[in-house]
């Protein structure tokens, strides 16, 4: 009783070690794995034992095509969790840097205090000439603020892939609208006209939605309304449509605006034009960049997509260890003999040990580079659509970075570790002659 009881308590310690060992692995940076891998490199070269490791390797490895059924085991669990996981991360990382990308530090957005987004800000139509007049707005060459006064609307639209109903942004932008956001070109078509019931969409909403072709009509709000243009921002506005933003007023009965767009005279120009805003008090707005606000609105979305893809891909990779460790279980016992005939001719367990972990940890490396490359040729560049902090879509590309196949990587040698480590104890702890003795 008391043996079995120290037996669990070592194997609890050993795991817990080894969760605390695996964790650490995970979040080493490429220069610690650098250091590792050249540490290891050199006690196989430089040392006796590391030299009998190699060649009991090179022994697994030649044996591999005779049981590459079982060894695939490995190698496709691994690249099952590998790809999933990266492309979970690629879809947080491309959703939080299309976020990123939009706006900039010397564009201010002008909220009413209190208010986290566009939905629940109210601007009232006779603050607009007060903030024109503040110190830091910056000005064309006719001496005009560059200030955009906007209205944002959810509409309804079809989504291309399956029909459902999907949630867009309507924005009403006035005639600076161009100047301010001067990422935003037309490459489609024209600009709308005001007074009238056009509109010109984003590419990437022309890609999502159905009946966002130029010349195309479609119903919102009681109302026919015709795409005259497409637009390229490379950023989150290319999931929104915009129009005048009084016809779009007068067609949903809005007397206020949400938002204020400018552009300021630089940085400097910023902090003064939102001291001004700060210190008027008739105003009761509050000022920040448009690049602080726009990569604060995926914030919540971005570390939920991250916790999600992380939690998966443990459960997953739960799953490809435990493949890993029956298959070289499996592979430890077809291979008794010949690892006994090693010991008995001077491989010690060390080199025993090394060997088969070598062994799991290329199998694992094929199933990691297996995996990120079939994530990166499925999932970089493909284009979807999530809800943001507007209620309506964001259309965004999935980003498969070095980062994230680096990552990868690093979690298929860290299944192929756990996974080959346990087998590798029980060949070296294998019975010499019990072993020799087993036909």
């Amino acid at each position: 009783m008391k043996n079995t009881l120290k037996k669990w308590l070592l194997n609890g310690a050993m795991l817990v070690v080894l969760a605390v060992g695996l964790a650490g692995w995970i979040w080493l940076p490429w220069q610690g794995v650098l250091i590792v891998a050249v540490l290891v490199a050199l006690w196989l070269v430089l040392t006796r034992g590391g030299r009998l490791a190699l060649a009991a390797t090179r022994i697994g490895i030649a044996s591999l095509p005779q049981r590459w059924g079982a060894s695939s085991v490995i190698v496709v669990g691994i690249a099952g969790v590998v790809g999933v996981l990266v492309a979970m991360l690629a879809m947080g990382a491309g959703f939080q840097s299309t976020l990123n990308s939009t706006g900039d530090d010397t564009t201010a957005i002008v909220l009413r205090g209190g208010s986290q987004a566009e939905t629940n800000s109210v601007i009232t139509r006779d603050q607009i000439p007060l903030l024109s007049t503040l110190p830091g707005v910056a000005r064309d060459e006719k001496g005009r603020a560059l200030l955009s006064a906007e209205l944002s609307q959810v509409v309804n639209l079809v989504s291309r892939s399956d029909g459902t109903d999907v949630n867009a942004q309507f924005r009403g932008v006035g005639e600076m609208a161009w100047a301010v956001h001067d990422r935003v070109r037309i490459i489609e078509g024209r600009r709308f006209a005001s007074g009238k019931r056009e509109m010109v969409v984003g590419q990437g909403a022309k890609t999502q939605f159905r009946d966002m072709d130029v010349g195309s009509t479609l119903t919102l709000g009681n109302q026919a309304w015709t795409v005259v243009g497409v637009f390229a921002s490379g950023d989150a506005h290319d999931s929104e449509l915009w129009t005048d933003v009084d016809t779009l007023a007068t067609t949903y009965q809005r007397d206020s605006l949400q938002s204020v767009t400018v552009r300021t005279d630089g940085k400097p120009g910023f902090e003064q034009f939102k001291a001004a805003v700060a210190g008027d008090p008739r105003l009761k707005l509050e000022v920040e960049t448009t690049r602080l606000y726009y990569s604060k609105q995926g914030g919540g979305l971005t570390t939920l997509i991250n916790i999600l893809g992380k939690v998966i891909g443990t459960i997953m990779a739960i799953g490809a260890v435990f493949g890993a460790l029956n298959t070289m279980y499996a592979a430890v016992a077809t291979r008794a003999r010949e690892i006994a005939t090693m010991r008995a001719i001077g491989f010690r367990g060390l080199p025993v040990v090394t060997a088969v972990m070598l062994e799991t940890m290329l199998l694992a490396l094929l199933g990691g580079l297996l995996g990120c490359a079939i994530a990166w040729l499925l999932f970089n560049g493909y284009s979807v659509s999530t809800i943001g902090s507007n209620f309506s879509a964001v259309v965004f590309k999935f980003h498969v970075s070095p980062e994230l196949l680096w990552s990868g990587l690093k979690w298929a040698l860290g299944i192929g570790l756990v996974g080959g480590l346990f087998p590798a104890l029980r060949a070296a702890r294998l019975p010499i002659t019990t072993a020799l003795r087993e036909v």
